[in-house]
This record gives C-alpha cells, sequence and structure tokens, in this order.
C-alpha cells in the first residue's frame, strides 16, 4: 500500500511541474465551481430581503407570499441583495431581444431575451454532468471487460477481443445519433448511450495491462498462496493498472463534452429549457452575422474546457511515463 501511495505521490510531485497541466487543471476546478455554485451565482430571487416588518431568504426558502413575485421590480420595496447575475436561465425579457453585453446583461440575451450569462453557467453544469457520468459508466464497462480478458485470456479473451473489434467497427457519433433517434433525446440518454458506447478504448487498455502485471512475481505469489480470483483482481492487479485509465479517462471527458455539445447543436441532446453550451451555439445559427456574443461565446467555452482537460490528460501522460522517475530513484 505504502508503494502505491509513494507512487501516485511521484505522478502527483510530476505533475505539478507542467505549468499548462496545472494551470488546465485550475480550469476544471473553476468550471466545477462554477457548475457546483450555479444557483447561487445565478438566480432571480435575491439572497436576502428585508422590510420594515421582517427579514427573509428567498433564495434560499420558499415562501408562499412570494411565489410570483418579481423581486427587480420597483414596485417591491425594501433591501434586496442579488447575486451577480440576477436572472433565471429560462427567464424571457422581451425588452432586451438580442441584446450585446451590456451592464444589464453582461454577456447579452439570446433570440428569446433570456440571459446568456445565466444559461452559460447552468450550462456547464450540462457539460460536467454528461462529461463526468458517462465517462463513469463506460469507464466501468471497460475495466470489468478488460479485466476479464486481460487476466483469464484462453477464450475468454478470444470472445471479448472480436467482440471488442466488432463494436469498434460502428462509427461512434454515428451510433449514438442512431440510438438517440429511437429512445429519444435526454440528458439521461444522451449519459446513458455515450457510456454504453465508449468503454471500447479503456477495455483494451485494461486488458494490455492486465496481460502484464498478471505474470508479475507478486501476482503468482499470492495464486501460489490461494488466493481467490477476485481478490487478485480487485486487491493487486487492478491498482496497479490504473495509471493509463485515468490518463484515458481524462481524454474521454473532453470527447464527450464535445460529443455532447455537438449532439445539442444538432438538437439530439439536453433538451430546452435546459440550457446546455451546443444548444446555446446551436440558436446563434440565424443570428451570426450581427449577434456574435451568441456564438463567440459558447464556443469559446467549449473550447476552453476541453483544451483544459486534454492539458490534464498530457499532463498525467507525462507524470505517469516512467522516464519522469529517473530523477527520484
Amino acid at each position: 500500500m505504502s508503494g502505491r501511495q509513494g507512487y501516485w505521490q511521484s505522478v502527483w510531485r510530476e505533475f505539478k511541474k507542467n505549468r499548462l497541466a496545472r494551470a488546465g487543471l485550475w480550469v476544471v476546478l473553476f468550471l466545477f465551481l462554477i457548475a457546483f455554485m450555479a444557483p447561487l451565482i445565478a438566480n432571480n430571487r435575491p439572497y436576502i430581503y428585508v422590510t420594515d416588518e421582517k427579514v427573509f431568504f428567498p433564495l434560499f426558502f420558499e415562501y408562499p407570499e412570494f411565489k410570483d413575485i418579481d423581486f427587480r421590480s420597483e414596485r417591491v420595496p425594501g433591501f434586496k441583495l442579488f447575486p451577480p447575475v440576477p436572472y433565471s436561465y429560462s427567464e424571457y425579457d422581451l425588452d432586451s431581444i438580442v441584446s450585446p453585453p451590456s451592464l444589464r446583461h453582461l454577456m447579452g440575451t439570446d433570440e428569446q431575451g433570456r440571459d446568456l450569462a445565466a444559461r452559460m453557467i447552468y450550462g456547464a453544469r450540462v457539460s460536467i454532468l454528461v462529461g463526468f457520468i458517462a465517462v463513469f459508466m463506460y469507464v466501468l464497462i471497460g475495466i470489468i471487460i478488460g479485466a476479464l480478458a486481460g487476466y483469464y485470456g484462453g477464450w475468454i479473451d478470444m470472445l471479448i477481443s472480436r467482440f471488442i473489434e466488432i463494436v469498434i467497427c460502428f462509427p461512434t457519433f454515428f451510433l449514438i445519433l442512431t440510438i438517440l433517434a429511437l429512445v429519444g433525446p435526454s440528458l439521461t440518454s444522451v449519459m446513458v448511450v455515450i457510456g454504453l458506447t465508449g468503454w471500447t478504448g479503456i477495455a483494451r487498455i485494461v486488458r494490455g495491462e492486465f496481460f502484464k502485471i498478471r505474470e508479475m512475481e507478486f501476482v503468482q505469489a499470492s495464486r501460489a498462496l490461494g488466493a481467490r480470483d477476485s481478490h487478485i483482481i480487485i486487491r493487486h492487479v487492478l491498482p496497479n493498472a490504473l495509471a493509463p485509465v485515468l490518463v484515458s479517462a481524462t481524454f474521454g471527458i473532453a470527447s464527450t463534452i464535445l460529443i455532447e455539445s455537438s449532439l445539442s447543436f444538432l438538437g439530439f441532446g439536453v433538451q430546452p429549457p435546459t440550457p446546455s453550451w451546443g444548444d446555446i451555439l446551436s440558436q446563434s445559427r440565424d443570428f451570426m452575422d450581427f449577434a456574435w456574443w451568441l456564438t463567440l461565446i459558447p464556443g469559446f467555452a467549449i473550447f476552453i474546457t476541453i483544451t483544459a482537460y486534454n492539458l490534464v490528460g498530457e499532463g498525467f501522460q507525462d507524470a505517469i511515463n516512467p522516464r519522469s522517475f529517473r530523477g527520484n530513484t
């Protein structure tokens, strides 16, 4: 156990030496913070509302008397402390349709008068949710299938390898489009379909690692002592095979976010009113000649997010390279 801890500590130490990877990690953490705190950053209900008689917290609690009230209206007296973006992602402002960035709407509005900053903030939640859940699903499937093939070999490996080759033959994106056309587009459908179609790369990586590790002395010793296969796989082989899986999963998150954005752009992804960066970009097609913010802002967000995850993946890839540890031995 201490040896594994020392290994991961060395990986982290090497990772921190890569400035671009560190920058990418900070961007990823910032997006996590934005996604997690989205209701506290963009909301049309104030944190606190103070009248002459009482203090209310409309953002955190439901008050029947405030059910349909617009707190931004001047007809609602009292002290109000709003979030930085005082709009809901689904709120319409018919007086500000396709308006450019301003003090009122920091990133402008779309063709229905919805605040783009609020929609971008909530869209970050969708991208991160789809990316991590879909990748977790196909990493789990890939580990199970690859572990069976790599540990047991023989006819089990032959059958699994042939099945992987068959699945790889299908163009992944078009396979996803076909399945979504049958089951219907939704956030859950997108996550499940990507998770069920993206496991082949992980399975091949795990299979190769298991082939290599199962012949090592500590695995042979555990087998000679009568340890069960499940114990050997989970306790000894799998922890030593996870490093390349981590790298592949990091790149996979970037790919999944790009796939989700592409699906939403084509109308097969997350459905309105739930905001998605790809959907925002799709709706800007009719306004590209004069509403530059509707194209530039979501496009830049997608580009920065994918770049950040790729930088983190490359950083881990370099860090687990055995040549990185020459100076530490």
